[in-house]
């Protein structure tokens, strides 16, 4: 369970999120040390060489130790022991000696663009780059933006596949569809595909019961139109009955945590047999209670150093505190969460595939970057092994995602996505936390 109890402002400094977005860009020699945070971006070099870390490369494989990463072009060329890689004579050599590395995280359900503290509808450029400039903070190298997303984002989508990129990486769902017919379904998936969407995104929920739901013959209008297009279908969801009623309608991915209940053996069934992979957005439960009082992570100084401050202070605020203390809704998800922990460990013994994923953005408190790396500790102690874990936030989420050709894991020609962290969190998850350097196509991330 999340603590939450009162805490004395902090001595240490919150910075706008603006200024994490513009620090500077600083001139490096070729062969560079990066094992301070002081230093800023990598040198332009088409081939790098990044020597001396313990890499997970995000497979099956074992760590290996004192490996190189040799890099070409932003993409991984090979991974191995140092001795048995050739590293070219013109590779930039860049040193993570002492470090553990891993690939950059994959968000498989957040938002992009559209909050502006915990304002909805601001959707803009500058809160594109913004955002992807925070995920890429906290080693969130893809996000995968399940709706909202307009032509800016799309434009951030596009312009991605380049060996010059140091921010996440965005993949778009468009807009939320919420037809009003079958008719109507149908056209807006068409209008989807001109957008040319990643996936389809739709809600089937009544909000505990204060709105309508939208109903079977129409979320059947939309997954057959798409799957007729070619597109696949992410659901929200919160009843077991809905999601089985959605898988036998055919949907692709269920984007948050069955609350209602526990998952029964018939379920585990439908996910194995149809392979349709499942996101638990555990953090998502938590941003709907925990602001009942001023929670514990409000004076950890990696939330802080990059949080706006103007949002911590409002969630501070004795009358909105009240407010969701005093709410049926916040109890009632506070005790879905629990119910959503015991799915994922039932889920995930069962192999069903889990992609880590947050529903961060949202304006309701849920702070980017962040939120991904309490998501890996939650879903740890829902019962889930460091690895197990790992993969859910790498290889498992791209691959649920349909994107696994490009990140993911750190594979000859995938983008060389990865982050260097003080310590290994295939022996404790929190380690994730301890991070040193984040590389998005071998390119320093600015942090």
């Amino acid at each position: 369970m999340i603590r939450k109890h009162a805490v004395r402002r902090p001595r240490h400094r919150v910075i706008a999120l603006a200024a994490a977005a513009c620090i500077g860009a600083a001139a490096v020699a070729r062969t560079q040390q990066y094992g301070q945070r002081s230093g800023v971006t990598a040198d332009t070099s088409r081939v790098k060489a990044f020597v001396g870390a313990r890499v997970y490369d995000g497979t099956d494989r074992p760590p290996i130790a004192n490996a190189v990463i040799l890099v070409r072009d932003g993409r991984v060329q090979t991974v191995g022991p140092l001795g048995r890689v050739t590293i070219p004579s013109d590779a930039a050599r860049i040193t993570l000696t002492g470090k553990t590395v891993i690939p950059g995280l994959v968000n498989a359900h957040g938002h992009v663009g559209g909050t502006v503290g915990l304002e909805g509808n601001h959707y803009s450029a500058a809160n594109v780059a913004r955002d992807l400039r925070l995920y890429a903070d906290y080693g969130v190298t893809t996000v995968f933006s399940l709706g909202d997303d307009e032509a800016a984002g799309f434009a951030a989508r596009d312009a991605q596949r380049t060996a010059t990129l140091d921010r996440a990486r965005l993949f778009v769902a468009g807009p939320v569809l919420s037809p009003a017919s079958p008719e109507d379904a149908r056209t807006l998936v068409a209008r989807d595909q001109a957008l040319k969407v990643d996936i389809v995104k739709i809600r089937v929920d009544d909000n505990l019961g204060t709105t309508p739901k939208m109903a079977p013959e129409i979320y059947q209008a939309v997954i057959d139109e798409a799957h007729t297009r070619g597109l696949r279908v992410a659901v929200h969801i919160f009843y077991l009955s809905d999601a089985k009623a959605l898988l036998d309608a055919g949907a692709d991915f269920i984007a948050h945590s069955i609350r209602d209940t526990d998952v029964d053996d018939s379920f585990v069934a439908m996910m194995k047999r149809r392979n349709v992979c499942y996101c638990p957005t555990l953090t998502r439960e938590v941003s709907t209670f925990v602001y009942g009082s001023t929670p514990d992570f409000f004076s950890d100084p990696l939330f802080l150093e990059y949080a706006d401050a103007a949002t911590v202070t409002a969630l501070k605020d004795p009358t909105r505190q009240a407010a969701m203390r005093n709410s049926r809704s916040a109890q009632r998800y506070e005790a879905g969460l629990e119910v959503a922990s015991r799915n994922l460990k039932k889920l995930a013994d069962a192999g069903v595939p889990i992609a880590m994923g947050t529903d961060s953005g949202a304006p309701s408190g849920r702070f980017q970057g962040y939120f991904e790396l309490m998501e890996l500790e939650m879903m740890a102690k829902a019962g889930l092994t460091p690895r197990q874990v790992l993969a859910a936030a790498t290889r498992d989420a791209a691959r649920c995602q349909k994107i696994d050709g490009e990140v993911g894991t750190l594979e000859r020609r995938k983008w060389a996505d990865f982050v260097a962290l003080d310590a290994d969190p295939l022996t404790d998850i929190s380690n994730v936390r301890k991070i040193d350097s984040v590389w998005i196509a071998g390119n320093r991330a600015p942090r």
